[in-house]
């Protein structure tokens, strides 16, 4: 609606000096989503440092980190899809939302990894682990979807305010769910495929010039690391 009405104003012969400023609920609004976003890129952040953390590496949170960016394809379509505006709510939504997908994730790439501990090749531990881990994805997701449903359906008063909450969180985590299953073990496979190379860099000119190659130390050391994980 602002931007309808800067549109309209800029459209009219106005005098010099005069300006158009929006004040009072309007004005208050546009500094809350203002403060929404600083949000949303916040708690990313601090969801990365935390995976980070976890996994004592800065590339292996990047699947994870990647299905986040999912949900909002699916909220955005429900949105569109019920007729809900993208106001305030849903923008609390969205802040949910970011928490609620990356467990799929998280799901998938930890039980594919302790596959990978284990011996397991790594196509075939992406596969296993997608099959493994769909039942609790599905049991998670469903329970969440039929938690929000009574919201989204508008039937208490004053709910037609709140509801697209549940219209972010529903569409958000229903196509994070169809879409962690299929992208995420591609971008861990690439992923993985990116800290190889890195990794052979080092040995690159005893390559092109025929000489043995000698071990990476970032290859041993993750071969000792790896090696304690099982020990423990």
């Amino acid at each position: 609606m602002a931007r309808n009405i800067r549109a309209e104003f800029a459209e009219l012969d106005v005098p010099p000096g005069y300006r158009l400023v929006f004040s009072g609920q309007v004005n208050r609004m546009q500094q809350a989503f203002k403060a929404l976003l600083l949000s949303l890129a916040v708690s990313a952040l601090l969801i990365y440092m935390l995976l980070a953390a976890r996994y004592e590496a800065l590339l292996r949170p990047l699947a994870i980190m990647f299905s986040i960016s999912l949900a909002p394809i699916g909220a955005f379509l429900c949105l569109w899809a019920t007729g809900s505006t993208f106001n305030l709510f849903s923008r609390l939504g969205m802040i949910l939302l970011m928490a609620l997908v990356a467990k799929n994730a998280i799901l998938l790439v930890d039980f594919t990894d302790t596959l990978r501990k284990r011996g397991v090749d790594r196509t075939q531990a992406i596969v296993e682990a997608g099959a493994t881990r769909l039942r609790p994805i599905l049991m998670t997701t469903f329970t969440l979807v039929f938690a929000m449903i009574p919201l989204s359906l508008k039937l208490a008063p004053g709910a037609e305010a709140r509801s697209p909450i549940a219209v972010v969180i529903i569409g958000g985590v229903l196509s994070s769910m169809f879409l962690t299953l299929l992208i995420v073990p591609v971008v861990y496979t690439l992923r993985d495929d990116i800290i190889t190379w890195v990794r052979a860099l080092p040995n690159m000119p005893n390559r092109l010039k025929g000489k043995p190659v000698e071990a990476s130390p970032l290859a041993a050391n993750a071969s000792s690391t790896t090696l304690g994980d099982d020990d423990d």
